[in-house]
């Protein structure tokens, strides 16, 4: 039976029903309580691997857990396949919140889940999470924008859908704008490299892994060390790149000068 024939033979009384959650940047504490809320009333959880596990504490002991998620190249199901689990669950079961890390609609693709559910009439609730593009900053005392250093800031993926370095990323190089850049650690070398071809070797820049949790640590230098600084503390992902002036407002930063080899956690 394909989902347009189950669209009308619902197995269960209940309404069919799917709440896209964000799930906050890693923190379970920064999970909002209408997340929270919208887990209590769950039938079924979908969520992604980076989803900290100490969120479901709030999800009843009979709901069903499904991990879709994927990180480091392992195995997970691809978007299609989750498209259609959140539909045949909320069919089947009544209410699936589909649990994604950060905010849905950031780099999450959750307009394209609720586009497809949406397309069988099931009714489709949003609620936003906290970004870590400017959560994980705040976490290291670092405002992403401040009066007389900087006036905007672009978030940016590294990759584009074919893997390949973002096209936006060559434009945010050319502003003063502070550049929050996520899931680029293994995009680096070619990142600094369009900084460099630009002359802005002194432009300070933070690396920032695991922010928000206990885990967190942190490397800080300019366009010219970062990557020295990167490889010496082993800094991984899942991290965020900071770039730009407000780098050089981290107390820590300023005390011992952007020049020098520093490495800063928690």
């Amino acid at each position: 039976m394909n989902l347009e024939q189950k669209h009308w033979l619902m197995k269960t009384s209940k309404k069919a029903k799917v709440t896209l959650v964000g799930a906050g940047p890693g923190d379970p504490d920064l999970l909002t309580l209408k997340g929270v809320k919208a887990l209590n009333s769950a039938d079924v959880v979908l969520y992604d691997a980076l989803v900290n596990e100490e969120v479901l504490q709030y999800v009843p002991s009979t709901v069903k857990l499904i991990c879709v998620g994927k990180r480091a190249g392992k195995h997970s199901f691809t978007q299609t396949e989750i498209n259609q689990l959140i539909v045949e669950y909320a069919l089947d079961c009544g209410h699936v919140v589909r649990l994604k890390g950060g905010d849905p609609f950031i780099f999450g693709r959750g307009f394209e889940e609720l586009e497809y559910v949406e397309s069988f009439g099931i009714q489709v609730d949003v609620v936003p999470g906290i970004s870590s593009a400017n959560a994980v900053p705040a976490s290291q005392k670092i405002p992403v924008t401040n009066r007389g250093v900087s006036q905007s800031y672009w978030v940016l993926t590294a990759t584009n859908s074919k893997g390949e370095l973002s096209d936006e990323i060559q434009l945010a190089v050319q502003t003063n704008a502070t550049v929050v850049i996520l899931m680029g650690v293994n995009q680096l070398s070619k990142i600094i490299e369009l900084y460099k071809q630009h002359n802005k070797h002194d432009v300070p820049v933070g690396i920032i892994q695991d922010g928000t949790l206990a885990t967190e640590k942190a490397v800080y230098g300019n366009v010219a060390t970062i990557e020295a600084l990167k490889d010496e503390h082993n800094i991984q992902a899942p991290a965020i790149i900071l770039i730009g002036e407000v780098v050089s407002l981290k107390k820590e930063v300023l005390v011992n000068e952007l020049s020098n080899l520093n490495y800063y956690g928690n």
